[in-house]
């Protein structure tokens, strides 16, 4: 017979599974075919914050940690459009971490809640750099879906104003400058001889 904390924990990776499917309502108002879902954005946000948080001197892992929990709270809210907020009241994100951890394991459902609660906070240099990771992933996807023909440049302004660290910024600047495959072009012009 399976352990009650054990089915609480499961049934949390069974919820967090619905964050592959959900897509970013974002990019759907922008008229763009097939967008990214939560997960994919969450995964390019924690390598981008541990990348942010490298080059501003804090804690890489960490942040990379924080920006995987940073959206997990729209397997229950949805991925609620930045004109929709205007309107609608959502429960803060600890609040709704809190019931989807909800008996689990006190030290799990403690060390997940306190990775929400950090990136809220926005006080630490780590949740800083995932909270500026969490705006570069989306103007680094603008940009890409701008190449493909979508008109993404409110997300583009709104993403870079939003921008605190200094690494952010300029990684913002380098994306605006650069096309989203240079690096395969480079790659196969570095190709070494075999």
């Amino acid at each position: 017979m399976t352990d009650e904390h054990d089915a609480r924990t499961v049934d949390f990776l069974f919820e967090m599974g619905l964050l592959k499917r959900y897509k970013r309502t974002g990019w759907v108002i922008a008229g763009v075919a097939t967008p990214e879902s939560i997960a994919d954005h969450s995964h390019r946000t924690a390598i981008t914050a541990a990348v942010i948080a490298s080059m501003e001197g804090a804690d890489p892992q960490r942040s990379a940690f924080l920006s995987l929990f940073h959206d997990t709270q729209e397997s229950r809210v949805s991925d609620i459009p930045h004109i929709g907020k205007r309107y609608l009241k959502a429960a803060p994100n600890e609040e709704v971490t809190a019931d989807q951890t909800s008996g689990m394991p006190a030290e799990l459902a403690e060390m997940i809640g306190a990775a929400v609660g950090e990136y809220e906070a926005k006080e630490s240099a780590e949740a800083v750099c995932a909270k500026d990771a969490d705006k570069l992933e989306c103007l680094i996807q603008a940009v890409e879906y701008q190449e493909q023909g979508t008109d993404t440049r409110a997300w583009i302004e709104t993403s870079m104003a939003s921008l605190k660290t200094a690494a952010a910024k300029r990684l913002a600047e380098a994306a605006l400058e650069a096309s989203s495959l240079r690096w395969m072009h480079q790659a196969r012009e570095s190709k070494p001889e075999l």
